[in-house]
Order: structure tokens, then sequence, then C-alpha cells
């Protein structure tokens, strides 16, 4: 069921009385909060597979270690942090965005006299080789520093290799080695006094042929790129991760409304998330996607309204090719000439895109076949299927459906469609048997579909198809996946499936991410987190 309908589709009088069952049964999970054992089965399910581990030091807007040991600021022991949702012990050291920090991204460590940085939790499938990019800051003499590995909870340590002199620009140190069971490492500064060096995207890969006792690997440190810029916001939808601030935006109705708009970076800090924070940490229909992306150990921001979408415009710090995966919920005006330009050079160089739509008819005037304004939340004749359709029929690079498939104008409902794609594709396994879960149903609440067109794509492959339609055909598609150059692209046609049911205190909201696990409808959280591990090629 779609918010701004939502009181429209609670007064409507049901023929069948099937119909009248289901639509008591979605009234009555509104009211049914997100179950503990959903969070404790996707960290179970975590904590079995291969893992690989990336640290870029990316913090947000605020930076939680600022300063070095020195009291007032600190102490002789260092000061614990928590960077993408693990503990880490910085001794005479901080997190630094200066324009004399040498860093990868906005973030990086910087250590002087004989810091450390040091994890303060294991890697429980081993380590076959970490990779460390290092330089010297500013204009301060080279300083050498050594990558060091525990195996007993840090009582004593091993260097792994030999130490690296620093450089005045990023270089990549690779170190191989074999070592199984728990372990966690350490950086020391080894030379230089006072001189100060740069640390950046620690990368640990993990040796999970040997433990774990899972077939997946899940790599932390990802970015992804919540889209606001395309009014997700209007009318009564809220299709962000966070706000904190206020706009006008075009309402349907006419005039316009005041929304909640959201910023670069979530607030709080998404260092301060834990595996028990509660998705109500952040404001936003979608918070509890990201936040659970969180304590997974990725990292997510959201493009404001008025932010460019551009790829490879290094002027540009929210640049897509800053970012592994770009989530777009619900677009309600269409992209630009050059934002579609951007998009697909981004998928096509390696990146993810997540493409969310929602229901509408034959026209955007009018009501449709069930009496609905179409999803055109901002009234600007466009809703997101003729958003999507037009990004993949009018982008200036390929416009023959280049992810293979077309929304279609319809608005359909499912309470729920376990029709699910049963094959051997690889990249469908992942999404529907990953890292989060097993993703077996998907109920719509007033959704459009998708025609497949493997005649312009052959990689494209439905995962959910109606109750009704053919399993494994062309038509009747709830969500599919696809790969186009060397990225990836998931597709789902409603966005009540992710809609968390907190947000706006305006906005009539529903809960269809977990709103309907008590009744075993739906598998929501599994689909759309083993989809954005997907897209972001972490698992």
């Amino acid at each position: 069921m779609k918010q701004n309908y939502k009181n429209t589709f609670k007064a409507l009088a049901f023929i069948a009385a099937g119909l009248m069952a289901m639509g008591c049964q979605k009234n009555q999970e509104q009211a049914i909060t997100k179950p503990a054992e959903a969070n404790a089965t996707i960290g179970r399910t975590l904590k079995t597979m291969a893992v690989s581990l990336t640290q870029g030091f990316e913090v947000g807007a605020t930076s939680p270690k600022t300063a070095y040991d020195v009291s007032p600021t600190g102490s002789s022991s260092g000061d614990n942090v928590t960077l993408s949702g693990n503990q880490w012990n910085l001794y005479d050291a901080l997190i630094g965005n200066l324009a004399a920090d040498q860093k990868n991204g906005s973030w990086s460590a910087r250590i002087r006299n004989t810091g450390k940085i040091t994890m303060l939790y294991d890697v429980t499938t081993g380590i076959s080789s970490v990779t460390v990019k290092s330089a010297t800051y500013s204009s301060d003499a080279a300083s050498t520093w050594g990558l060091f590995y525990s195996t007993n909870g840090g009582s004593s340590w091993t260097q792994a290799g030999s130490a690296v002199t620093t450089t005045s620009t990023l270089q990549t140190q690779t170190f191989t080695f074999s070592v199984t069971g728990t372990v966690r490492i350490e950086i020391r500064k080894l030379s230089g006094g006072s001189s100060r060096i740069n640390i950046d995207d620690i990368t640990i890969n993990d040796n999970g042929s040997t433990g774990g006792g899972g077939t997946g690997t899940v790599i932390t440190g990802k970015k992804f790129l919540f889209d606001a810029s395309h009014l997700e916001n209007a009318g009564s939808a809220d299709w962000q991760i966070d706000a904190d601030g206020t706009e006008n935006v075009a309402s349907y109705t006419g005039g316009t409304t005041v929304e909640l708009k959201a910023q670069r970076y979530p607030t709080p800090s998404y260092t301060g998330i834990t595996s028990s924070t509660a998705e109500t940490y952040w404001t936003g229909g979608i918070s509890a996607w990201a936040v659970e992306l969180v304590k997974k150990g990725e990292l997510v921001e959201s493009l404001p309204n008025g932010a460019a979408i551009t790829y490879g415009d290094s002027s540009n710090p929210q640049d897509l090719s800053n970012y592994d995966v770009f989530v777009v919920v619900e677009p309600n005006k269409l992209f630009t000439a050059a934002e579609k330009t951007a998009i697909m050079n981004f998928v096509s160089n390696g990146g993810g895109l997540i493409m969310v739509a929602d229901h509408t008819a034959a026209t955007t005037a009018g009501t449709d076949a069930n009496g609905y304004n179409p999803s055109d939340r901002d009234g600007d004749g466009y809703d997101s299927p003729r958003v999507w359709n037009d990004l993949m029929t009018n982008n200036g690079i390929n416009n023959s459906n280049p992810f293979g498939f077309t929304v279609n104008y319809v608005d359909i409902s499912e309470k729920p469609s376990s029709n699910v794609y049963t094959g051997t594709n690889a990249n469908a396994t992942k999404v529907l048997n990953g890292a989060a879960g097993t993703a077996s149903k998907l109920a719509f609440y007033n959704g459009s579909t998708a025609t497949l067109t493997p005649a312009n794509n052959a990689n494209v492959q439905g995962l959910f198809w109606r109750s009704s339609s053919t399993n494994g055909g062309t038509t009747g598609v709830m969500a599919l996946l696809s790969t186009y150059g060397s990225g990836r692209v998931f597709f789902i046609g409603d966005s009540s499936p992710c809609d968390d049911g907190t947000g706006d205190p305006n906005d009539n909201l529903f809960n269809g991410w977990s709103g309907d696990s008590p009744s075993g409808f739906t598998s929501h959280p599994a689909l759309h987190l083993n989809a954005s591990l997907w897209a972001a090629k972490a698992q």
C-alpha cells in the first residue's frame, strides 16, 4: 500500500470476502513492531560467512577523534572509536580531513611519534592478505610503519612482512601471509619522531576456506549513496534515510507542502550505531534499510535536493565515482540528460544501481483502475515508473532498454507472492539466499511490475513474479536483477517493502519492511539487504 493513498485504501469496500480479510490483516499489521529475532538472525548468519573488511575512515560530517592523546583531550592509552560498526583504538593518532592529509575520500587516519591504530575485535575466518594505503603527512619527513597481527586477542603481536617507508603520495602496500582462526591487526608508526603519516583504506582479505562454514563473502566499507535529489519526499512519501531540516515541495494537489529534508550525512553520526541500535536512530521512511547496512559495516550518505548527480567530476565531493551503489527509491522527477549520462556510465564502469518504483496508470491524468492517482506526488506529469523508463529509453548512450526490462504502467497488489526463482543463476542465488537470510516471499501494496526484454540484455533475471504469472516468464515480474557493463542493477516495483513505518510525522507511514513478518508474509529485509550487498559486490 502506498503512503499517500493509505486512507483511501482503508476506506475501499472490497467485494470479495477474501480480499476483505486481507485488508483487515494489513491494518492489524501496521501496529506490529519489528520482531527482535530478525536482527539476531541476520547477525548469526553474517558470523558464519567468510569475511573481508575494508576500513576507509569515512566518518561522516564529524570526526570521532580530532586530537592526539595529549591531556586533557586524550589519554596515554589512546581512545576507542567506532568505525563501520566496529571498535578501534587510536593511540597518538586521529582521523583528519585537512588539505594536508593524504586520503582517498574525505578522511584518513593521521599518526605521529610512535602511535598506532589497533583493531579491538577479531576476524574469525583468518587472514590471507592485508592492503594498506599510506603517505607522509604534509611536508613532514618520511617515516616507517609496520603491520602487526595477533591471534590471541591482542596479548601478543607478530610483525607481518617488512617496515614500509612513506612517500609524499598515497601508496598501496600488500602484506601476504596465512593465518587461520581469530585474528586482529595493528598498524604501528616505527620511526620519524614527530613527523606524521596518513593511513587509509585498510583491507583485510580473509582465509574463508579454512573456517566460518559459509559459502559467501561479506566485504565491509562499501559506500551507499541514497538519492534525495528527485523529490523522494514529495507528498506523503518519505523515501529518505534521515532528515535534518525542512523544505517546500510541490504537491500533486497543487501548491506546496513542508517536507523533511535530507542532508548529506545522517545525524547522529553512523559511528554511533551498534548491533542493538534501533532504526529510529535516524528519521526517515527507509532508515531501517540504512541502519542495517551500517550494522554490517557499510557506509551510507544522502544526495540532498539541489546536489548534482555526476560521474567523473573531481570537483563534486559526491560524484558517483566515490560510491559503490546508488540507491534511488521512487524518484518523482525526470533525471536530466547529464544525470542520465552519469548514471549509465557509473553502472557501466562497475557501479551498483538499486531502482525502486511504485504504482501508476496508463496516464498520470486521472485515476488508475483501483481509483488511485498515479504516484506522481509532485504533479509534474511523471511518476517513478515513467522516470525509470525514461532513463532506459532516453539516455543518449543506450536507448534500447539496456538493463533488459521495461516498467509497466499498472497498479497491482500481491499479499504475498511466493512465486520465487528456483534456478541456478549465481547472482539470483546471492540475492535470494545471501548473507542477510533467505527471501522467499514478497508482498506488494500497490506497485508496478516489469516486463523482461532479454533480447536487449540477456543477463536480466526475474526474482519474484505475481502469483498468477509464469515462474521464469517475462511478464508479471515484481523484482529482478541485471548486469550492465561491469555494474549491477536491482529493480523492485513497489516502495512499500522498504518502508519501515517511521519518518515524517505528517506522512501516512506503513511498515512494509518487517510489519508482515509475524504473519509469515514476507522476507523484505533479506531481499533488500542481500540485493544491496550484491550490487556493491560485497557478497
